[in-house]
């Protein structure tokens, strides 16, 4: 004789709703985690603005950022402007076709930012642009 248990035999739920939320809070675990990772390789100027701007195609690019005091920084590294020919010519050794990115403050100095992009034409790099800040 089989006698009945007084417990209501019930079957396993899986409840749906929990496991959404823990797949919507790995998301966004992983969202901000991945935007931390993006390196920032230059040190933070006052962009001018340009109406014509254009996003460029992201490349391995060398950061040459000119600062209002006139200090010059290669990807956040300081730098003499009468070393800078030398750490070009060694980038045209080393990749026939380096990209060139200029980060001029729109304080800083116009002359050495000339003279920057000047440096950056005699040593043949033929990919350079000059970052603004879009409008």
């Amino acid at each position: 004789m089989i006698i009945p248990s007084p417990v209501a035999r019930r079957r396993a739920r899986l409840e749906i709703i929990p496991l959404i939320d823990v797949m919507f809070f790995l998301l966004a675990t992983f969202i901000m985690v991945s935007l931390s990772m993006i390196q920032d390789r230059s040190i933070p100027v006052n962009l001018p603005g340009a109406r014509s701007s254009q996003a460029s195609p992201e490349k391995a690019a060398v950061i040459l950022a000119v600062t209002k005091e006139g200090k010059i920084f290669w990807n956040k590294e300081a730098l003499d402007l009468k070393d800078l020919p030398a750490r070009l010519q060694g980038l045209v050794a080393a990749d026939p076709d380096p990209k060139v990115m200029v980060h001029g403050d729109k304080a800083a100095d116009f002359g050495t930012v000339v003279s920057v992009l000047d440096d950056v034409r005699k040593a043949g790099v033929k990919r350079t642009a000059i970052r603004t800040q879009g409008k």
